[in-house]
């Protein structure tokens, strides 16, 4: 009991902060976030990941011409930590499952004793023809729906944070949108390879590795589609 109490006084301690700072911004537009490192975004912790073996480039002093480059002179593409590069986001995906199982099963037994070492007289009024008769039934049948459509096309412009030993990039990058008092924003990050940037410096989000896409919003149309907090704590605590 004393454990729940706690539990309850901290809940209430925190929705009470939350309360006080929504009572304090009542009437003004959701602030923008300040304008920071895309690294710390999901974590300060550098990205480790498999790295195939170190191999020694070759060099060709008898040509300007550099492997992989997209231009003559300069690849424009990002290529160093804190260059900036765009990702298109467009997913159009739709699933339908529809799934039917049906079964049926029937089975009886029937035994008698019609001759038993010559003790085929029971007492009383049994039949030795229908000693034992067994029948059992089992049906089972069930069916499931899945329809599922998705609808997102967005553009975002990412940051690097990171080259790996290898020579991938890691992204990051935020973008926010303010209208009225609602405030829409866009998270991406994770590893890309340069190839696979196009020679105007964008990428598509099926070739981002570890892809982490998020788009979401808050405001005063977020408020009213969210619980009360009452209501998620009594979601939460009820077991019933």
């Amino acid at each position: 009991m004393k454990r729940l109490t706690l539990v309850l006084m901290v809940a209430f301690g925190l929705s009470a902060c939350g309360t006080f700072d929504r009572i304090k911004n009542i009437g003004k537009a959701p602030k923008l976030t300040p304008i920071e490192n895309p690294a710390t975004l999901y974590g300060k912790r550098p990205v480790v990941m498999p790295m195939p073996a170190a191999t020694k480039e070759v060099q060709n002093n008898n040509t300007l011409w550099r492997t992989g480059a997209r231009t003559f002179f300069n690849d424009q593409r990002a290529q160093q930590v804190g260059d900036i590069l765009t990702v298109v986001i467009n997913i159009s995906d739709s699933a339908k499952v529809k799934n039917t199982t049906e079964r049926s099963r029937t089975s009886g037994e029937d035994a008698d004793a019609t001759n038993l070492f010559g003790l085929e007289k029971f007492p009383g009024n049994i039949d030795p023809k229908s000693l034992v008769s067994l029948g059992s039934t089992s049906s089972n049948k069930g069916s499931g729906t899945v329809d599922r459509s998705e609808n997102i096309a967005l553009t975002v412009a990412a940051v690097v944070t990171q080259v790996l030993p290898n020579g991938n990039l890691v992204i990051a990058g935020r973008q926010e949108v303010r209208i009225n008092h609602e405030v829409r924003e866009l998270l991406v990050s994770g590893v890309v390879r340069p190839e696979d940037i196009a020679s105007d410096n964008v990428i598509q989000h099926t070739q981002i590795a570890e892809a982490r896409i998020s788009y979401g919003g808050r405001g005063n149309l977020s408020d009213v589609q969210n619980a009360r907090y009452g209501q998620q704590l009594y979601d939460i605590l009820f077991p019933f």
